[in-house]
């Protein structure tokens, strides 16, 4: 069985118990489309079909996720807050690139799944391109939450609107991570990932 990497906590707290349940609904229906999306693919598995397993109606389904892909990458968007959390919180001394590369340690200490189980979710995903579209959709949020971050950190020459530079850091810093992971996948995690960031981060940053 595959299961769906976990986003780590920042500042775990109990939240409600409404809230925990939710939250416990869409990992335990996140785990199943992953187990069903890499023994069949994306395209052959069917809203129906998870909604079966996971004991839930079509309209429930739909009440927890947007559409089918969400399924398995609500996570991947529920990580930009946290992301935006932890580059505020990092020293104003670091200058936005050396801020975002710490910021994205969150992104390495993804928890819950073995090696070869991530490998797997990456290999998934790549196979299907509405898949790897919706990925980049969310992670376009994360670039929306850190550029008004950056921009914090930046020499001010002018109007914000006038000011390209949050937007193309936020968005080399993404695709970096990208690349690492794309990297990391066809190496079949021979490198780790922290190793190909760092390489990654450092050609941009130079």
């Amino acid at each position: 069985m595959t299961d769906v990497p976990q986003r780590p906590q920042i500042r775990p707290g109990p939240g409600s118990l409404r809230e925990r349940t939710r939250q416990a609904m869409r990992a335990e229906v996140s785990g199943i489309a992953t187990r069903l999306f890499a023994e069949q693919g994306c395209t052959n598995t069917t809203v129906e079909q998870i909604a079966a397993e996971a004991g839930l109606s079509r309209t429930t389904f739909f009440r927890y996720f947007g559409t089918k892909e969400d399924v398995v990458l609500i996570w991947i968007e529920e990580l930009g807050p946290e992301l935006a959390e932890a580059l505020a919180a990092r020293p104003g001394t670091e200058s936005p690139w050396q801020a975002l590369r710490r910021t994205f340690d969150i992104l390495l200490e993804l928890n819950g799944a073995t090696l070869e189980q991530a490998m797997e979710f990456e290999r998934m995903l790549e196979a299907n391109p509405t898949m790897r579209a919706r990925r980049r959709e969310k992670q376009h949020r994360w670039e929306e939450l850190l550029r008004p971050l950056i921009a914090a950190r930046l020499p001010q020459d002018g109007p914000a609107e006038q000011d390209p530079r949050p937007r193309a850091l936020a968005a080399s810093a993404v695709e970096c991570w990208n690349a690492a992971l794309d990297t990391w996948r066809v190496c079949g995690g021979a490198v780790p990932r922290e190793v190909l960031l760092d390489r990654a981060m450092d050609a941009v940053g130079r």
